[in-house]
C-alpha cells in the first residue's frame, strides 16, 4: 500500500511545489547588494593578505636572514639566501615568496622574531603575467614601504595583546 501512496504522492508534485515556495519567498524578499568598487565590506582584524618586508626606521631591512620563516612555511612558499655582511650581520640576499603555493596561515608572521615579514590588509592583488605572484625581496620591500603606516598601526594596536 505504501508503494501506491508514493505514486499518487508523485503524480501531485509535491516536492516540486515545496521547491517552488522556497523559491517564490526568496524571490520576493529584499534583496541586498554590495556596490563592490564603491562600498566595501569590513576585514576581520585576523585577515592575512599580502605579504611585505618591514625596514627600520633608519631605512635598513629587518630581515636578520635567522630563515625560521622558512623552516615553518608548511606550503614550502619561501626561500632565503644570506650571506654575511662586512660588519658580522647576516643580511638576505634572496628573499622569494611564491603567492601561488602560500596558504596565507601566518605562521611566517608569527615565527619572524623582528617583525620583519608581515601579511598586510591588501586582498586587492591579482596577477596578468605569470611571475606576477612570485615575490622577490625587492617587490616585498616596495609593498612594505608603501603601506609602512598602515602595517605600523596595526601593529601599535595589536601590541597588548602579543
Amino acid at each position: 500500500m505504501s508503494g501506491f501512496i508514493r505514486f499518487i504522492k508523485s503524480l501531485s508534485l509535491k516536492e516540486l511545489r515545496i521547491g517552488l515556495g522556497v523559491t517564490g519567498r526568496y524571490f520576493f524578499a529584499r534583496k541586498f547588494t554590495l556596490q563592490y568598487p564603491d562600498d566595501k565590506t569590513p576585514l576581520s582584524p585576523r585577515f592575512r593578505g599580502l605579504h611585505a618586508l618591514r625596514r627600520y626606521p633608519n631605512g635598513e631591512e629587518r630581515c636578520i636572514a635567522c630563515k625560521l620563516c622558512e623552516a615553518v612555511c608548511p606550503a614550502l612558499a619561501i626561500t632565503i639566501e644570506s650571506e654575511p655582511r662586512e660588519d658580522g650581520s647576516r643580511r638576505t640576499t634572496r628573499y622569494d615568496i611564491d603567492l601561488t603555493k602560500c596558504i596565507f596561515c601566518g605562521y611566517c608572521e608569527e615565527s619572524c622574531p623582528v617583525d620583519s615579514i608581515v601579511e598586510t590588509h591588501i586582498f586587492e592583488y591579482y596577477g596578468e603575467k605569470k611571475g606576477d605572484l612570485y615575490m622577490t625581496k625587492e617587490r616585498l620591500l616596495a609593498v612594505g614601504d608603501k603601506y609602512e603606516k598602515e602595517i605600523a598601526a596595526a601593529r601599535s594596536l595589536d601590541a597588548p595583546y602579543r
